[in-house]
C-alpha cells in the first residue's frame, strides 16, 4: 500500500494526492494563482475508463484548465461562464484523446473553484466534492452525481451510508461521455475564517466532513493535508482508491488585514456621524 504523497503548497493553498492501493494514479489536480489579480483557480479530476484511460482523462482536465488559465479566459468571462466553459472544453478534450486509444474510454469527474476578489464560484460533475467551512463547521458541500446520492434524495438511503454503498461508484454524470455534461454551479461571498476542501472520492469516502472541518482549522495547512491523505490511504486499505485533496483558505493575512481596516474605518465613520447628529 503506497503512502507516498505528491505535494504542492503556497501561503493559502495546500494540495496533494496519494496512489493508495491502486496500480495507477488516476487523480490529478492543478492550483493556479495570479497575484496581480488576486485570483485562484483550483481544479481536481478523478479519471476512469480502464486501460490507462483514467490517467489520460484526469490529465486532460487539468491540461485544459492550464490552457484556459494561460489564455486569460477567466478575465474575459464572468466566473460562472468561465467555469462552465472549462468543463465543456475538458469534455471535448477527452473526446479528442479517445481517438488515439485502441481500447478504453477516457472519462473523468471534475470539481473546480475560482476565488476572485470577495467571491467564490465553483462547478462540479461527478462525485468529486467541494466542501465550504466556516471555522470547523461545514456550511455546504456539492451533491454527488451518483446513483447512491440519487437514492439519498429519494429517501432510500441514509447520507452516512453513501461512502460504503455499492451504488456510490455508479455515476450519473461525467466528462467524456456521448452527451455534453450537465454542470452544477455554486457560489458564495467570501468571509474571514472560511476554508474550502476539494477532494476525490478516495478522500471523502474515508474521512467525514467533521474530520475535514477539524483539519482545515489547523494553522499548518501542509501538515493537515498530509494527515488527511495518510488517513485516507490507511483507511482505504490494500484495495483503497487514489486520494486527492486541495485545502484553501478564503482570505490570506493581507486581505484579512485590509478587511479589518475597512471595517473599523466604516465603524469610525458611523460613530462620527452619530456624534455630529447628537451635537446638532
Amino acid at each position: 500500500m503506497d503512502k507516498h504523497i505528491d505535494f504542492q503548497s503556497s501561503p493559502r493553498v495546500a494540495a496533494g494526492r496519494a496512489q493508495g492501493g491502486r496500480a495507477s494514479q488516476q487523480d490529478a489536480f492543478v492550483c493556479l494563482h495570479d497575484a496581480a489579480e488576486d485570483t485562484l483557480l483550483l481544479v481536481l479530476a478523478d479519471g476512469m475508463g480502464g486501460d490507462g484511460a483514467g490517467e489520460l482523462a484526469a490529465d486532460g482536465v487539468v491540461t485544459t484548465a492550464r490552457r484556459l488559465w494561460n489564455q486569460k479566459a477567466w478575465l474575459q468571462q464572468p466566473a460562472a461562464l468561465f467555469l462552465e466553459h472549462l468543463c465543456m472544453e475538458a469534455h471535448e478534450e477527452l473526446h479528442r484523446r479517445r481517438l488515439g486509444l485502441s481500447q478504453g474510454e477516457p472519462h473523468s469527474t471534475v470539481v473546480a473553484l475560482l476565488l476572485r476578489d470577495d467571491r467564490a464560484s465553483w462547478v462540479h460533475v461527478g462525485d468529486s466534492r467541494l466542501y465550504l467551512f466556516q471555522g470547523a463547521r461545514c456550511l455546504a458541500r456539492t451533491r454527488d452525481h451518483s446513483l447512491a446520492e440519487w437514492r439519498v434524495q429519494r429517501g432510500e438511503l441514509l447520507p452516512e451510508d453513501v461512502a460504503s454503498h455499492p451504488d456510490q461508484h455508479k455515476l450519473l454524470r461525467g466528462l467524456g461521455g456521448d452527451e455534453p455534461p450537465e454542470v452544477d454551479h455554486g457560489g458564495a461571498m467570501l468571509h474571514a475564517g472560511q476554508s474550502f476542501a476539494l477532494c476525490s472520492d478516495g478522500v471523502w469516502e474515508n474521512l467525514t466532513a467533521q474530520e475535514l472541518g477539524r483539519l482545515v482549522t489547523r494553522d499548518d495547512q501542509s501538515e493537515a493535508l498530509r494527515e488527511a491523505l495518510t488517513l485516507a490511504v490507511e483507511r482505504g486499505g490494500r484495495e483503497g482508491d487514489n486520494a486527492a485533496l486541495i485545502l484553501v483558505r478564503a482570505m490570506d493575512a493581507g486581505r484579512l488585514h485590509r478587511a479589518a481596516v475597512s471595517f473599523w474605518l466604516h465603524v469610525s465613520d458611523l460613530l462620527k456621524g452619530r456624534r455630529r447628529d447628537a451635537a446638532a
